[in-house]
């Protein structure tokens, strides 16, 4: 944990800048380019939609620059088709006691493409910290293609952090067992596949989760 690559000050971006100095929620939907500026005492809470039938790229940086500040990121996402789905997710903890936790799941089918980068950085100063980072797919198709690359840049020591990613297909002893208590196939994938879902749509409003319900049947 060298301090000689870090580079201290907040670098001007090309996305849309949001200041945050009380509590802000938005859900963005097929794609989008934010700069959050995170204060002290803030939280952020952000979802990430993506529904079959376009290709979407999202494009989000966080700087939390006060003591305090609370951010959680979320995403789920689904494809069917030949969709290109990215995801481009920068944490950087630029002062210390704040926390961060980013979840993105979803489900590839067809011969889409999906990409996920995401970093945490944290600064020398950002003691007592705590930042998580989640990435967890499903592959439908041997077609599909997922490529996830979660990083951790740690310049601080009194820290807790991760971060993790998987690509798997739907548990066949799991269909096994709902099938052989009168659950037909198509139902059993279903029900696997909005379970693994449901942590980040039950950050949606229930139209939202309405619509990735229809969205999965259709895939399953």
């Amino acid at each position: 944990m060298g301090h000689g690559n870090y580079i201290p000050s907040i670098v001007a971006t090309r996305q849309e800048t949001v200041f945050v100095k009380d509590s802000f929620e938005e859900t963005l939907s097929g794609g989008a380019e934010r700069h959050y500026v995170v204060e002290e005492g803030a939280t952020l809470k952000v979802v990430c939609s993506v529904l079959p039938g376009k290709s979407s790229s999202f494009d989000i940086e966080v700087d939390i620059v006060g003591e305090g500040a609370s951010v959680e990121l979320f995403g789920a996402y689904l494809t069917g088709s030949s969709e290109d789905v990215s995801f481009n997710i920068i944490m950087h903890h630029r002062v210390g006691r704040s926390c961060s936790r980013q979840l993105f799941k979803g489900i590839a089918g067809g011969k889409s493409k999906v990409r996920f980068d995401g970093r945490i950085i944290v600064a020398p100063d950002a003691q007592q910290i705590e930042a998580y980072q989640e990435n967890h797919n499903i592959v439908l198709s041997e077609d599909a293609r997922v490529e996830t690359k979660p990083q951790l840049e740690i310049y601080a020591d009194d820290v807790k952090c991760s971060h993790g990613a998987t690509v798997g297909k739907l548990s066949e002893e799991e269909q096994f067992y709902m099938r052989s208590r009168g659950i037909p196939e198509s139902e059993a994938k279903v029900l696997q596949m909005i379970s693994f879902l449901s942590p980040v749509l039950s950050r949606l409003e229930e139209s939202g989760r309405d619509v990735f319900e229809r969205e999965v049947r259709s895939l399953a």
